[in-house]
């Protein structure tokens, strides 16, 4: 397949309007959200919404998100709790969200035969536009073969992905680097599904109750049957073993530094997932910081793209330091978890 990259921003409507015929047609378009980059397809269309799964080798049942540019979401499912409206009306557009009772017009293959349907209105401007001109909402997960770190740029969308679909279009990195904040939402409660920029705490400040899916805090078992995308598999995984270590950060260090030293011993390069606050401390290997612990976001905005920098200078193993799970920590470390398979050491 030939694929078209058109490095734009939400300026550039004929562009944008190329994209929606691509979308019209029942092909597939890379595009850019507030969150991630997403590989999008008409979300009505069953034929091009299977063109995503052979894109990406994702599994069939690992449902997608469906994305909408107004708050007129009636189509699309069978029941709007009050939940619902406050979160629409306090949080879109933006990145959450909602897995609600879906409606027939949404092709079973979207949702993987479960019948609810995730559906979110991104605040990016180029992925409204898109969403507009195409005149239909778009089924988009990441644009990244599946199991790899989330796109974050365009350049890691056209690494994985060109030639496998239609169109790319984007520019700017995404503003906040991880994967919309999930949840189902019914008339009592909402329980999140998959941590993400939009907190447990920002929810219960406008007045709603918040559980945590237990599927977040655990390795996922195989017979889980995800509700939402991002439960069940491997995801945003290196090429190389990876291992957090949590606990008391001089530790941690001395931890990873013994680690550096033994397996440069055996003919090893180690990458050091550091901090502002620690890069400084390690005594080899190849050390990238993320940011400083002052501020979650700009570690969750660059999260993905260390991991794909790792996969670049191609270490043989990684060792990550830890972070709270309290606020938007429990996001970052829900994906380092499922970048490492689990494999953590805490000190």
């Amino acid at each position: 397949m030939d694929t078209k990259v058109y490095y734009i921003d939400e300026h550039d409507d004929e562009i944008i309007k190329k994209a929606a015929e691509v979308i019209k047609n029942g092909g597939l378009v890379v595009f850019p959200t507030e969150t991630v980059y997403g590989l999008g397809a008409n979300a009505l269309d069953e034929n091009a919404c299977k063109k995503i799964f052979e894109a990406k080798g994702r599994p069939q049942d690992n449902p997608l998100i469906v994305h909408v540019a107004d708050f007129d979401i009636s189509k699309y499912v069978d029941y709007i709790p009050d939940n619902a409206k406050k979160i629409m009306e306090n949080f879109w557009p933006g990145p959450i969200t909602m897995v609600l009772k879906k409606s027939q017009i949404v092709p079973m293959l979207v949702t993987a035969n479960l019948d609810s349907v995730a559906i979110r209105m991104p605040s990016n401007k180029v992925a409204r536009k898109l969403i507009e001109y195409s005149n239909v909402p778009i089924a988009a997960p990441s644009a990244n073969i599946s199991g790899r770190p989330s796109p974050t740029t365009i350049e890691h969308t056209i690494e994985d992905l060109n030639g496998k679909v239609d169109m790319i279009i984007g520019g700017d990195k995404c503003e906040f680097g991880l994967e919309s904040t999930v949840v189902e939402v019914l008339d009592d409660k909402v329980t999140i599904l998959r941590p993400g920029a939009i907190t447990k705490d920002m929810l219960e400040e406008i007045g709603l109750t918040v559980d945590i899916d237990p599927a977040i805090l655990k390795k996922p078992d195989g017979s889980l049957k995800p509700k939402s995308p991002g439960m069940k598999y491997r995801h945003y995984a290196p090429k190389a073993d990876m291992t957090i270590i949590t606990g008391r950060i001089d530790r941690t260090v001395d931890y990873i530094n013994h680690k550096i030293n033994e397996l440069k011993m055996q003919g090893k390069m180690v990458g050091v997932l550091a901090t502002d606050e620690t890069k400084h401390l390690y005594n080899g290997g190849y050390i990238i910081s993320v940011g400083t612990r002052e501020k979650l976001g700009l570690i969750a905005a660059n999260l993905f793209d260390t991991l794909r920098e790792f996969d670049k200078i191609d270490v043989d193993y990684i060792y990550a330091e830890g972070f709270s799970e309290e606020g938007l920590g429990l996001a970052i470390m829900n994906r380092m978890k499922k970048a490492a398979s689990y494999n953590i050491i805490n000190l």
